[in-house]
């Protein structure tokens, strides 16, 4: 077991080893320097570098200046001002479900790993113990359709698949209705990863609600955006976009791995204040993990 949380820290800490060149190693060199106001400016361009963004950046800095006195070392700084932003209670939360099965469901554009992270976190909650669904909605593509049915075959789950352009709503309503006879504790829904107009979004959404409150009347119990890493601040669009029309109860950051851009959880929590549940970061189906800001923290600023 503890080989097991070793190797899930060291993945952990690898995975922002991108994002430490641009942070943690500059801010080293430049903080051994006096700390005036050239030292300080050139800090904020490296933290708004490792995209923090320049409101969160500023902040930083300004948190170093008001502070440099308390702590040890700037960078200690940053990183008590990093746990105080990641600890804010949230503005959103999932729902206790009054029955089973629990009903998850996953949303996110096309290309950003949620088919994948539907796979991925179905395989944690079946290491749980629970006896687990997956319901291939996103039916706007075929490879999505096929990649869960691969998926739910290699972790020996249940997957309720549609056809190719059917209602993903109709998928929903079949996989509930499964799950419930059946007795699944848990159904995982991937939808379909389109972002065409937000009318239309907003209207999608809100139909796969309907239809899910059908079979299970309070669900669904959470609702889990994927956003890409890569992206950086284009992600943060993305989650206002989303939140907008539909309650989010979590985020799911993939890619970590390949990413220099591991800085922008903050700005995200700290815009939105929606939890980080899960990152990314490899192609494997362990490679999902729960998010956990210290862990975060150390691996960002270390």
């Amino acid at each position: 077991m503890f080989g097991l949380l070793k190797s899930g820290l060291n993945k952990i800490r690898k995975a922002f080893s991108k994002t430490r060149s641009i942070l943690g190693d500059k801010m080293r060199s430049l903080l051994q320097r006096p700390l005036d106001d050239e030292t300080l400016d050139e800090l904020e361009q490296i933290l708004f570098e490792a995209d923090l963004g320049s409101t969160l950046a500023l902040e930083f800095v300004e948190y170093v200046r008001k502070y440099r006195e308390k702590y040890h070392h700037p960078i200690e700084a940053m990183k008590a001002h990093a746990q105080e932003i990641l600890h804010t209670p949230p503005h959103v939360q999932g729902k206790t479900p009054t029955q089973s099965p629990k009903v998850i469901l996953v949303v996110g554009v096309n290309g950003s790993g949620k088919t994948t992270s539907c796979a991925k976190l179905a395989r944690i909650y079946k290491e749980k113990g629970k006896k687990v669904l997956l319901a291939a909605g996103d039916t706007f593509r075929a490879a999505a359709i096929e990649q869960l049915t691969t998926w739910s075959e290699r972790l020996k789950l249940d997957c309720i698949k549609g056809t190719p352009g059917g209602d993903p709503s109709a998928v929903l309503f079949d996989a509930l209705t499964a799950a419930k006879a059946r007795g699944h504790d848990v159904v995982i829904a991937d939808t379909a990863g389109r972002l065409q107009s937000k009318t239309g979004l907003m209207h999608e959404l809100a139909k796969i609600e309907r239809v899910a409150q059908k079979v299970v009347p309070d669900a669904p119990h959470e609702i889990y955006l994927v956003l890409d890493a890569t992206t950086g601040q284009n992600a943060l669009d993305q989650a206002k976009t989303f939140h907008a029309f539909t309650p989010l109860t979590g985020l799911i950051l993939t890619k970590l791995d390949g990413s220099a851009k591991g800085g922008m959880i903050l700005p995200i929590y700290h815009q939105l204040r929606i939890p980080i549940r899960y990152i990314g970061i490899g192609e494997g189906a362990e490679d999902l993990f729960p998010f956990s800001p210290k862990l975060y923290i150390d691996a960002l600023f270390s």
